[in-house]
């Protein structure tokens, strides 16, 4: 098993994605003429007032509290510390990077998987990448493969990772057997994904803006404590970035080490090309009623991901004295050591109590994910869903127990695997994407609301569910 991974993510991560990524982001960067910088303020409109919805979908609030739920977890906290272990500072630049041109990418995945969303037995909308490459590119296999991966890697691996965090965090603050911690965690998700996607929207509508802004505002605390020595990090963290400075987390390897563990890191946190995030937005009830406006949504979560909140725990880390390359002391548990040193031993309990409540909600955000493709399999009856939920408690419990390397290593060969096949299928529908966005931009400049019409899409009539958007606008 070991050396199977070693060998995908050999080929996924040194051969594909590294480039990949960057490469994709930077394509529609381009191609959407800068999007995410000359329309930043767009990010911002579409979630003012976007608390409203309707019987068959979740607001796009609760789509983006879902998808930081998802998102803001293990690799803000556990993945930020990682990646200057193995990559030193300069990492931290890379995942700048990756955030900032994966605003595109994240804008036109979910911009597709909102346009090609259908309706479940219940009513309700279901979506995702799976949906557009077998609609949009009538590619069955590929999204069939898409789905296998998507539910592996969410609906198991990832939430053996969160858990892995947690038990972690928790025994190093608590002295809570790791186990122990397992059991309470899968008990207390099932509560909660038990109650279906809705109720997994309400508890992350409540408790992911609650955890964001406090670990934001403990981490301005640290930085006004710091506030002389927070320039020099920032350019360390620049020259570092470029193999020319090796002081303060310098590891061999140089700039492919900072290159590589800041592009998986950053992936692993803010998902962007992933294939993960479209999942929940098609979920959501866009307002205004057009699929650019969930692409704008969940561009504004890759920000808030990793620009925020990942530039937060980096220069915690980095201006604490902590950390010291080679030392062994990586992972969640110098996070925690970092903050011990700013705020004294109450810094390792908030960790503890940060990282249950992020990484717990990117347990039931996960598993939102993976019922969408459970959805498309066909497999998402009451069998099928129950089926799933409880091998997930189950892997909660197992992630809990096993080592960092093991559970990260596994992570990131079936994020691999996901990443690829979106890539191409997004880059192979790009074309739809600029037509949506000249199409939401054009009903603005005539000083409108912009409104999805399929009849502007006749390309699109045999794809997509036009029925649900005349739904909307009635």
């Amino acid at each position: 098993m070991e050396a199977l991974v070693g060998f995908l993510n050999t080929i996924f991560w040194n051969y594909i994605l590294i480039y990949g990524l960057l490469g994709v982001g930077v394509f529609f960067t381009i191609r959407l003429g800068f999007i995410q910088f000359r329309h930043f303020g767009e990010l911002f409109r579409v979630i003012v007032g976007s608390r409203k919805t309707d019987a068959a979908g979740i607001s796009p609030f609760q789509a983006l509290m879902v998808s930081l739920a998802s998102r803001v977890g293990t690799g803000n906290l556990a993945g930020v510390a990682v990646a200057l272990y193995l990559g030193g500072a300069g990492a931290i630049f890379w995942m700048w990077l990756v955030a900032l041109v994966g605003m595109a990418t994240a804008y036109a995945e979910s911009s597709l998987g909102q346009l090609y969303k259908t309706t479940n037995e219940d009513g309700e909308y279901r979506g995702g990448p799976a949906f557009y490459i077998a609609r949009g590119l009538k590619a069955n296999w590929a999204a069939a493969l898409f789905s296998v991966a998507l539910i592996l890697s969410f609906g198991l691996v990832f939430n053996a990772v969160q858990a892995n965090s947690i038990a972690g965090a928790v025994e190093g603050a608590f002295g809570i057997p790791q186990v122990v911690t397992g059991i309470t965690i899968a008990v207390i998700a099932g509560v909660v994904i038990f109650g279906g996607i809705r109720q997994i929207a309400r508890v992350a509508g409540f408790l992911v803006p609650i955890m964001a802004i406090a670990y934001v505002l403990l981490a301005c605390i640290v930085l006004v404590m710091n506030i002389t020595e927070v320039p020099g990090m920032l350019v360390l963290i620049i020259k570092s970035a470029f193999g020319f400075e090796e002081a303060a987390g310098g590891v061999a390897g140089g700039l492919m080490a900072a290159m590589l563990n800041g592009v998986k890191r950053g992936l692993f946190s803010n998902e962007a090309g992933m294939g993960s995030v479209p999942n929940i937005a098609a979920c959501a009830t866009p307002r205004p009623h057009h699929p650019s406006s969930q692409g704008f949504v969940q561009a504004l979560g890759v920000f808030i991901d990793t620009i925020v909140i990942c530039t937060a725990t980096a220069l915690i880390i980095l201006l604490s004295g902590a950390f010291e390359p080679g030392s062994g002391l990586t992972g969640i548990e110098l996070t925690q050591a970092a903050l011990e040193e700013h705020i004294g031993a109450a810094g390792g309990y908030f960790i503890a109590i940060a990282i249950f409540f992020f990484a717990f909600t990117s347990i039931i955000g996960n598993y939102s994910y993976a019922e969408n493709a459970l959805t498309y399999l066909g497999l998402a009856g009451r069998t099928g869903v129950t089926i799933l939920r409880s091998i997930l408690l189950l892997m909660v419990v197992w992630g809990s127990v096993q080592t960092v390397e093991t559970v990260f290593n596994t992570a990131d060969a079936s994020m691999g695997l996901m990443a690829t096949i979106n890539l191409i299928a997004i880059v192979l529908l790009s074309g739809t994407v600029v037509k949506l966005t000249r199409d939401y931009f054009t009903q603005k400049a005539a000083g409108t609301e912009p409104r999805f019409d399929g009849a502007d899409y006749p390309e699109l009539a045999d794809k997509i569910e036009t029925s649900i958007w005349k739904r909307l606008d009635a």
